[in-house]
């Protein structure tokens, strides 16, 4: 009889992640018998930590979260075309062979922010924005480029170079950032814009995705206050989800706009990430995902 397999989301700091409760209770549903922790794993230790894990056969998957995205991507064997076009991952799944382990990274951070967009009522090639220049804003430029747009602005108070690594700067130094790359590679133009506009570039926005870490955006709220602009049809993604809501969160639902936590985007990319990691134990999707809302108290879908 097989042993009990084993999973866990990564980051740092992690206490706060809602990964266990999704991923327990859907597979409680499922019957599939693996455990699934929160472990904290900081960014120089990510390469120990995969190539400690491909020598435990019990290991069966890996959430990964912030700052760990890109650095786990270059731990791994191999990457998903997708998870390869962007960079950064947010997802590894375990081959254990006879010799070898191959531990191959995925990203489903995109379906996560396309899927909440799309409930939230989002329009189809919107006028997006993107706050922050991270792993997550990757996923949101991919994710933005899926939902029809061609030209995404992305504000960020600095750029990490994608050509010279540990540099940072402006747009207007030069550096090429990670997302002006990922935008290269999938035929979307990403404009590098300052963090000082961001307001004014939000009040005109169809759709905002906030990558920014909690409270991040504090800021921005009082300039979109300032503004008094309405964003009256416009949807507000901010992948922080607490506290709930957010300061910008709150101002943007106080103009009149449709805001979107986190918790959505978490709960549907983890929907792919079960379902990578139970493989033909998964079924009856629309049954899984209405389990892990009442996990974390989201509305039925």
């Amino acid at each position: 009889m097989p042993g009990r397999k084993r999973a866990a989301v990564l980051g740092h700091p992690i206490g706060h992640s809602r990964s266990p409760q999704l991923h327990r209770a859907a597979y409680d549903y499922l019957g599939f018998d693996c455990s699934y922790e929160a472990i904290d794993v900081t960014e120089d230790a990510a390469a120990d930590f995969a190539a400690a894990v491909r020598r435990e056969p019990e290991w069966n998957g890996l959430s990964v979260t912030m700052p760990l995205k890109a650095a786990m991507a270059a731990a791994v064997d191999r990457l998903d075309p997708l998870a390869e076009a962007l960079g950064v991952l947010n997802t590894v799944t375990f081959e254990h062979g006879s010799d070898r382990t191959v531990l191959t990274g995925w990203n489903t951070d995109v379906l996560g922010l396309v899927n909440a967009l799309r409930h939230a009522g989002a329009r189809e090639a919107p006028r997006g924005v993107i706050l922050g220049a991270g792993g997550t804003a990757c996923a949101a430029v991919a994710a933005l480029a899926r939902m029809g747009c061609t030209s995404v602005d992305v504000h960020a108070r600095s750029f990490r170079s994608a050509s010279a690594a540990g540099a940072s700067g402006t747009a207007a130094s030069g550096l090429r950032a990670d997302v002006q790359l990922v935008g290269d590679r999938l035929g979307v133009q990403v404009n590098l814009r300052p963090w000082e506009d961001a307001a004014a570039a939000c009040s005109r926005a169809d759709v905002v995705i906030c990558t920014l870490p909690p409270r991040g955006a504090d800021t921005l709220a009082d300039g979109l206050q300032a503004l008094g602009a309405g964003c009256a049809g416009a949807v507000l993604l901010d992948a922080a989800y607490d506290p709930w809501p957010s300061r910008i969160a709150a101002a943007w639902e106080q103009a009149g706009g449709t805001i979107v936590p986190g918790l959505e985007m978490l709960l549907y990319q983890a929907v792919e990430q079960v379902r990578l990691f139970t493989g033909s134990s998964f079924r009856d999707e629309a049954a899984v995902i209405n389990v892990m809302c009442d996990a974390v108290g989201l509305p039925r879908r």
